[in-house]
């Protein structure tokens, strides 16, 4: 049983990240289902290491640069995977006018003026938000806001159906069978190691803010495309992330 589950965190971090882990003989799609419940506690290790980078190189270099090299080291680890996502859903989002286009648009590999203008809110909002706060502070931040972006995910995935041809699709639809007991465990999963280095009321008042800007992308893309896709569950990462940084940095640092 421990051995099991020990591989369906390898089977998490190897499909969320670039971390190397041991290959697996005789993989089954429906391990990444039952997989899903481990993506918050993969986020936490994206946002430990992240974290660690900016308090390493706080020590040598001036701010703001620590920031942005731990923004960075964040999106080197998962190979850009949710920035991607964000990139395809704001130009299919924004760029098409029907169902079919819009879908068409996020298959597309080429980056559009949406996308670009997306991940440039994305990444500045992230960094101004973490600036304000001391470098411990904002490890800290990076560690929840990581495990609560990919719990946003699983969420999505348990309450939104699928948009896209699941045949045709990059990355098929995941967790189409995801339990009760699972869904109970990823949110444990994505809100534990906020509890640990937060205060439960920032945590709570921070999951507030990004949970309802990741519930505004679910029901504009259930409006738009009728559901979720690949790419906009890493959008839905990426918001959650970003407006929990936001929201989290403010109650730290206070007004002003």
């Amino acid at each position: 049983m421990i051995a099991r589950e020990l591989q369906l965190i390898l089977v998490a971090v190897q499909f969320l990240t670039r971390i190397p882990v041991p290959s697996f003989e005789h993989f089954e799609p429906s391990w990444l289902d039952r997989a899903a419940k481990y993506f918050p506690l993969v986020g936490a290790l994206v946002g430990l290491i992240a974290g660690l980078v900016l308090l390493a190189a706080s020590a040598i270099l001036p701010q703001p640069v620590p920031i942005v090299v731990a923004l960075a080291a964040g999106i080197a680890i998962t190979g850009a995977f949710h920035e991607d996502g964000l990139a395809d859903t704001a130009d299919g989002l924004g760029g098409g006018l029907t169902r079919e286009r819009r879908l068409e648009i996020m298959k597309d590999s080429r980056i559009g003026t949406y996308g670009a203008v997306a991940l440039m809110i994305a990444l500045a909002l992230k960094a101004s938000a973490l600036i304000a706060v001391d470098p411990y502070s904002a490890a800290m931040v990076l560690i929840a806001a990581h495990a609560g972006g990919r719990l946003a995910t699983v969420l999505a995935i348990w309450a939104l159906p699928y948009a896209g041809d699941a045949e045709a699709a990059k990355v098929k639809p995941l967790a189409t069978g995801l339990t009760r007991p699972e869904l109970a465990a990823a949110a444990v999963l994505g809100l534990i190691p906020g509890l640990l280095v937060l205060s439960p009321a920032a945590l709570l008042s921070s999951w507030a803010v990004a949970l309802l800007a990741a519930a505004v992308l679910a029901a504009v893309s259930k409006r738009l495309i009728g559901g979720y896709t690949g790419d906009v569950l890493g959008a839905m990462e990426q918001v959650f992330e970003t407006a929990f940084m936001v929201a989290a940095s403010a109650i730290i640092s206070g007004p002003g």
